[in-house]
């Protein structure tokens, strides 16, 4: 796993060197007086940034592989990746760097090691006893392509088969070849003149380990003695052969072939196969050879003690079965059960309750690794059932358009979302533990509840539970139910602004305070639901039609009362072909192919009662109609106020303000009725219109032509996403200047929205994709307690400030830098009874900072894809001002929380991650992480609380980083482990007359065999062996530079020390041996000093 250091650099930054980005209308940044407002505690010490989980599915998967000892299950990917399950929650992530696909794996059962086979040829060994695990040592083969890999059990001799043919054998604890190869013509009998082509299978016998059952691909199996070095048997069969599998007592084998057939051979008579079936051939009566059917591309063969043995196979359906979905065949004793299932079959593997090839089997299950899910299948229970899956694999069931991440988030509302979620699963799963259960867990001491909301492209929003590195999900919200379906394509409502996925999500917006949730679709509707935990039946889907309407001719603003006539344009040079119709009335909508469609929403709600199980449910529907034939622009933006009932929603033509709790619109604003200050606006609520009735005037505002192929595309497109077409930077194109302004960012807030108000009030915070930061004052009448009776008055106060690029994100903080929230309600059941809700429902009191003399008491924090601001709100000057980026732009940004107080957190276009402190704008972090490759990353990358980020890495998968300098240095502690210490099972008891008469299975010294000594050295040019960076060579590789010599030179004087020392230990030791000797001597010569030869 990556890791990223940034020490101390960036505090080194004076005041000076900030001073030329700061404004120049207000004090330096750095001035004591601003200084002594707020004191900042962030410093570059509390930030570092790595990757700490990735959940998911994995993306492209393409390999394989299970220990049975240990119970993990390892995937490998197309891209390179390496992801490893245990029980649940215990996952992990690993890449080869060259991002090859890998093609096979294999475990070092019980070991903690597994070995990977890569398409660009070379082999891996991976230490998994290291809760990051790192490879140890490679082999990259330069003359032959590898194409099937054995490692047999408790052996460390690995067999390597090739495309050539030919089989090389690796010693997996040095990584290095055996001088013993089986050259693929002395394996095929000398008459056949052709090639037998790649090697498809390696196995040894179970019941004799000097045996090697090598599978080619023409369809010939040979059996060779390994110690003999020639082949037993060799069996020929005219259909290429896909897999090969054993019967445990190594008689007999089955080979599956091209044409849907399964052929068993007995070891002993290899003229013919024992028996030729078809599983799914139709069997002719006159006895002639089955139709032929697809391959079979994998077999196993699994006995069991006390009943019939299992046979497994994938494919080999007959070829008139076009358009089915694939299969997975069990076939035992007499019953066939063919399992379809919903995406291709990538493997799969039948789980024992023994790792010995040589003993009954016993399979209980079977993993199905499909190309978008995995499956595991129930082998004992009747109708092989499938096992609930703990993993959260369902990321990607449709696809992502939008995330969110909700750290240190309230703790009730966990429990609260569970308890509405856990109704929704699934029945008729297996009654059985999930069988992939090894690992532990980590033992991090992160325990604050965290929350991950995705938005998708089938208009279904999932809530995650994301604490404690684990993911799982938690709720499942369906928004289309609201709406009426489509039963066919002759049906197909041509009101339509999107090609594909009318339900897609586009944005959302959730209190977790208040529990309301707000959903704005592709189809520009906007979804306001509550949260019950009661069952509710809804007879009527409350609805509201909104006209947000863009005129090309300056007009005045429309009378702000209730319902009224639309001021006309006045007469002007054509300036877009749309100006030559007329704008009709606010009529019934009218949808026909002589006249244009107006006052048409683009999907029908539904207009039969809607049940509503417990959780969140539909409060209020509202959408935009097409206006005179022109359809309804997306919804950039959303925000909600729980504690005065609003909602307030806009895009390229303006913004919409709601009541949802009396179901009226309350204001319908134009993006340049927004840049004038004008005269409060006092609206009266209205009350509910009637179901399918357009609301409120229409908004008419000058703004450039209407471009509709950018709205046409949905959020899951590869074109470029439309929350993303903002201006990039200044040097834009006129054309680009002259393009609809839309607005980008909303936050409400109590604040100051002119500069002679001395008390905070209600304002709404508006920005713009042209840079613009303007501000409306919401007035709530007196005797404003009573939301039914009460009176919002608005008034646009013009631009605040402008900034270069598009706003994406806007704060308030107090005048100790602390966060001001948003007032919001606390959360009640909206089907309680009356006294409950009065129980629980205490509206925030709006609590004004007070204005002191000379000392600002707000700031607003505001930043842009180009540059940050700090706006001192009382005297509404800038105050601090920094340029994030001149080359780039920003993606996304977010005011977070961080080591106790907050600040502001960017992700770049070019792939740098930064973060800024507040106010004072201090760069404290700046790292080159990822560079936009994708517009998925774009949408999904969302900042959060305490250090914690995240993004969709690959359609089907979540990565989870922290740019915190704690989370990082407890990371070791938060993972969980793959390798725990388990015994392995004693081998299977032989039984007396087995070992009497040598009928049990036969051991082989393997090391006399292929070691050096026997076999010699293998060719230098076959392989190259590569030092992984987990190994004690890797290490000292991977030092360069001063310090890496600084390190060898210490190494080697170490090692000259050590050498020194053992000298000197060797001289003493010789010392003390000649002085030994010369004493034995002396005393021989005494004992024979005087005596004759003779008497020796």
């Amino acid at each position: 796993m990556k890791k990223f250091n940034i020490r101390k650099v960036l505090d080194g930054l004076t005041a000076a060197s900030s001073s030329s980005s700061s404004s120049s209308a207000t004090a330096q940044p750095g001035t004591p007086r601003e200084n002594d407002v707020v004191q900042e505690t962030l410093q570059s010490e509390h930030f570092q940034l790595c990757k700490t989980v990735r959940h998911g599915f994995p993306y492209q998967p393409s390999s394989m592989a299970f220990d049975p000892v240990q119970k993990i299950l390892a995937v490998g990917t197309q891209t390179g990746a390496l992801r490893l399950f245990g029980r649940a929650g215990v996952e992990c992530y690993c890449q080869h760097e060259s991002g090859a696909a890998v093609i096979q794996l294999q475990f070092l059962i019980n070991e903690g090691a597994l070995v990977s086979a890569l398409a660009d040829d070379s082999i891996h060994l991976w230490n998994l006893r290291q809760k990051i695990p790192a490879i140890l040592h490679s082999l990259k083969f330069n003359r032959e392509r590898i194409t099937y890999c054995h490692l047999p059990f408790q052996s460390k001799w690995l067999y390597i088969g090739s495309e050539r043919g030919n089989i090389h054998i690796v010693n997996v604890e040095s990584f290095t070849l055996s001088g013993y190869v089986i050259m693929w013509n002395k394996a095929i009998e000398l008459s056949t003149k052709t090639h037998p082509g790649p090697v498809v299978h390696i196995s040894d016998n179970p019941m004799d380990e000097g045996k090697l059952l090598i599978g080619f691909e023409c369809g010939v199996v040979v059996l060779w003695d390994l110690k003999s070095k020639k082949a037993d048997y060799r069996y020929n069969y005219d259909e290429a052969i896909h897999s090969v599998a054993w019967h445990h007592e190594g008689k007999q084998f089955v080979c599956s072939h091209s044409d849907g057939s399964l052929t068993t051979w007995n070891i002993r008579a290899p003229a013919k196969p024992a028996q030729i079936i078809t599983p799914h051939g139709k069997q002719p009566k006159d006895g002639k050879k089955p139709e032929p059917c697809k391959p079979i591309l994998k077999v196993e063969y699994k006995t069991t003690r006390a009943g019939d043995p299992f046979m497994v196979l994938s494919g080999g359906l007959s070829y008139d079965t076009v358009g089915r979905r694939a299969c997975l065949t069990v076939m035992h004793g007499k019953s066939t059960a063919v399992l379809e299932m919903d995406y291709p079959i990538v493997d799969f593997l039948t789980l024992c309750e023994t790792p010995y090839p040589n003993d009954f089997q016993e399979p209980y299950a079977v993993v199905v690794l499909l190309e978008k899910d995995l499956v595991v299948i129930d082998l004992g229970q009747i109708g092989y059932p499938i096992f609930e899956s703990p993993y959260p694999l369902s990321i990607h069931e449709s696809p992502v358009t939008c995330c969110e991440y909700f750290a240190d988030c309230p703790s009730e509302l966990i429990p609260a979302l569970y308890s509405v979620g856990s109704r929704q699963k699934r029945q008729g799963y297996s009654k059985k533990e999930w069988p992939i259960s090894g690992g532990n867990w980590g033992q991090g001491t992160q325990t604050y509840p965290e929350i991950i909301i995705t938005g998708h492209a089938d208009g279904s929003i999932k809530f995650w539970d994301a604490s404690a590195l684990m993911l799982q999900v938690l709720y499942k919200l369906k928004t289309a139910k609201v709406f009426e379906r489509a039963r066919g394509k002759e049906e197909k409502p041509s009101t339509d602004i999107v090609d594909e996925d009318p339900f897609a999500i586009q944005t959302l917006f959730w209190c977790p305070e208040s529990r309301m949730l707000c959903v704005a679709g592709v189809s520009a509707h906007v979804i306001i639901y509550r949260f019950s935990k009661q069952e509710v039946t809804t007879e009527v889907v409350q609805l509201l039609e909104v006209r947000m309407q863009c005129e090309f001719s300056e007009v005045d603003s429309p009378d702000p009362g209730g319902e009224q006539t639309p001021t006309l344009p006045t007469p002007a040079a054509p300036s877009s072909p749309q100006e030559a119709e007329p704008l009709n009335q606010l009529t019934a909508g009218v949808n026909s192919s002589e006249g244009a469609r107006d006052n048409i929403p683009c999907l029908q709600v539904r207009s039969s009662p809607l049940k509503q199980s417990p959780g969140y449910q539909v409060e209020l529907v509202v959408q935009l109609v097409w206006v005179s034939g022109e359809p309804p622009q997306q919804i950039t933006s959303l925000a909600v106020n729980s504690s005065l009932g609003l909602v307030v929603f806009g895009n390229s033509n303006g913004l919409a303000v709601v009541d949802y709790v009396q179901k009226t619109l309350l204001l319908n604003l134009g993006t340049s009725e927004l840049y004038s200050p004008s005269d409060p606006c006092q609206r009266q609520p209205r009350s509910p219109r009637k179901p399918r009735q357009p609301s409120g005037g229409f908004c008419d505002s000058n703004d450039g032509s209407n471009n509709s192929e950018d709205r046409c595309k949905s959020p899951t497109s590869d074109g470029k996403d439309n929350a993303f077409t903002r201006s990039r930077s200044s040097s834009v194109t006129s054309i680009d200047r002259e393009s609809r302004e839309a607005i980008s960012s909303f936050y409400f807030c109590e604040s100051f929205p002119r500069k002679s108000d001395s008390l905070a009030s209600p304002c709404l915070l508006v920005g713009t994709t042209q840079g613009s930061v303007m501000m409306v004052a919401l007035g709530l009448q007196p005797g404003g307690d009573q939301k039914p009776q009460q009176t919002l008055s608005f008034a646009s106060c013009g631009t605040l400030v402008q900034l270069k690029g598009g706003i994406l994100t806007m704060a308030l903080l107090d005048a100790a830098g602390t966060l001001l929230p948003p007032s919001c309600e606390a959360w009640y059941d909206p089907n309680a009874s009356d006294e409950e809700k009065e129980k629980v429902r205490r509206r925030r009191p709006a609590t004004p900072p007070s204005s002191q003399e000379g000392q600002d008491s707000q700031f607003a924090v505001l930043c842009s894809e180009k540059q940050a601001k700090v706006v001192a709100m009382t005297s509404q000057t800038i105050i601090y001002k920094h340029n994030i980026t001149e080359t780039s732009f920003v993606l996304r940004a977010d005011v977070v929380q961080m080591a106790g107080t907050y600040c502001i957190a960017c992700f770049c276009a070019n792939g740098h991650i930064m973060s800024l402190s507040l106010p004072s704008l201090r760069p404290l972090l700046d790292i080159n992480y990822l560079p936009l490759t994708d517009m998925r990353i774009a949408r999904t990358f969302c900042f959060s609380n305490l250090g914690q980020a995240l993004y969709l890495t690959s359609p089907t998968e979540i990565q989870r980083i922290t740019y915190s300098q704690e989370t990082c240095d407890n990371l070791q502690e938060m993972l969980s482990e793959l390798f725990t210490p388990v015994e392995t099972p004693e081998a299977p008891n032989r039984g007396f007359f087995k070992g009497l008469f040598g009928g049990g299975a036969q051991s082989l010294d393997r090391e006399d065999l292929f070691g050096e000594t026997a076999a010699g050295k293998a060719s230098r040019s076959l392989a190259q062996h590569i030092p992984g960076p987990g190994s004690m060579e890797g290490m000292k590789g991977a030092a360069s530079g001063v310090v890496g010599d600084l390190a060898r030179a210490r190494v080697a004087l170490d090692e000259r020390g050590q050498k020194l020392g053992e000298l000197e230990e060797r001289t003493a030791a010789m010392m003390a041996s000649a002085e030994s000797f010369s004493k034995h001597a002396h005393n021989m010569m005494v004992k024979y000093k005087d005596k004759k030869w003779y008497q020796l």
